[in-house]
């Protein structure tokens, strides 16, 4: 019969992103790690869904006040999700993999995760759902959006921001986790932001800290200058805003390892270059983070099948013959996270959007069963 730490890395491949196996084992020794087998066991009567500790004690059949307890330690670590609104029962939720428990390990890393986390990843972006429904999306930063195109909301960082009250900023985990092996790039760490309820969840479990509209703009703007791509989670209510660098981010770097990134990211923009107006001086080449723009034979090249439309390289060039373009058929920006995970769940399979389905009727069926008490 298989252990607890196999039983639950099968759950988690089940879920919309999920956690493929690898050839050495990877996967299992990072749960080992960060899970103990009675947290591996309770994880797996949780769903995407927040519920309180009554359904998840009647779902586990155990004891209200040890569910209760445990669900308290899971969420310190990282491993689990929690929603304390004033006033109502705590709820909880499941983390996935990626994004999910292994980003709330920030602050709280050593380098036997990070190796384990860098012998796994390959095989996670290369089997899992990433390269037809991705789970974060890259938005340009707004000085390289032409002002000829109409732009949702949703795809500028500053109308992100205005759309949300409460801000976190926490440290980068891919940096720490390149600098932890000597490899880091020494660009900003302080820049990743989380939104209202999952900022306040950030700041409850020391991960974060919070910070005012103002300062959350002021990162955008710390990002263009350092080079880093805006990276928000898949949804026109995004939850988080990244800033990433193309060495250390472990979403870029996996990507870029394939012939066309553009196909993983979603982005309504591509760059342009006009090679009339180009002066070559360069400045293009560092602020490309997916090698789409190189040297040859003295004359700048852009591989539009490499651009995530980032549009690092247009804030930056003097001449103006860096542009961003709409791209003749846009990708459709999921409504919220439920909406991406839906289309995660069905770009896998039938299957695994049947069990996105049950388990969604299995919370509802569990949260009229379970004793109503606390």
């Amino acid at each position: 019969m298989a252990d607890v730490y196999q039983r639950l890395a099968r759950f988690l491949d089940r879920l919309p992103a999920g956690f493929p196996p690898s050839p050495g084992g990877a996967e299992l020794k990072i749960l080992r790690k960060l899970f103990t087998p009675e947290e591996a066991g309770l994880f797996m009567h949780l769903s995407l869904l927040d519920e309180s500790v009554r359904v998840v004690a009647f779902r586990a059949s155990l004891p209200l006040a040890q569910v209760s307890s445990l669900l308290e330690k899971m969420e310190a670590k990282g491993l689990i999700a929690g929603n304390h609104q004033a006033g109502r029962p705590a709820e909880y939720s499941v983390n996935q993999y990626v994004v999910g428990f292994l980003e709330e390990q920030v602050d709280h890393l050593d380098r036997e995760l990070v190796e384990l986390a860098e012998e796994y990843n390959p095989v996670f972006f290369k089997e899992g759902p990433w390269s037809k429904v991705p789970q974060i999306r890259t938005i340009p930063i707004k000085e390289s959006i032409p002002v000829e195109h109409a732009v949702m909301p949703y795809e500028q960082a500053e109308e992100i921001a205005h759309a949300h009250t409460r801000f976190a900023v926490r440290n980068c985990i891919c940096r720490q986790e390149r600098q932890l092996i000597g490899q880091g790039c020494g660009k900003p760490l302080e820049v990743c932001l989380s939104f209202d309820n999952g900022a306040e969840q950030s700041v409850r479990t020391g991960r974060a800290r919070m910070i005012s509209l103002d300062e959350a703009l002021a990162i955008f703007k710390q990002a263009d200058q350092a080079g880093l791509v805006l990276q928000p989670s898949n949804s026109q209510d995004p939850i988080f805003i990244c800033a990433c660098c193309g060495c250390c981010c472990g979403v870029l770097r996996n990507i870029k390892q394939f012939d066309k990134p553009a196909d993983l990211v979603s982005n309504p923009f591509i760059a342009r270059h006009d090679a009339g107006l180009c002066s070559t001086c360069e400045a293009c080449l560092e602020r490309c983070q997916m090698q789409a723009i190189t040297l040859v034979d003295g004359t700048i090249s852009l591989n539009q099948d490499r651009c995530i439309g980032c549009g690092l390289c247009v804030s930056t060039c003097p001449s103006g013959a860096m542009s961003l373009t709409r791209k003749a058929a846009p990708p459709s920006i999921p409504k919220d996270t439920a909406s991406n995970y839906l289309q995660m769940a069905q770009a896998r399979d039938k299957l695994g959007l049947l069990r996105m389905a049950g388990m969604l009727a299995r919370s509802k069926v569990d949260r009229m069963r379970a004793p109503l008490i606390e």
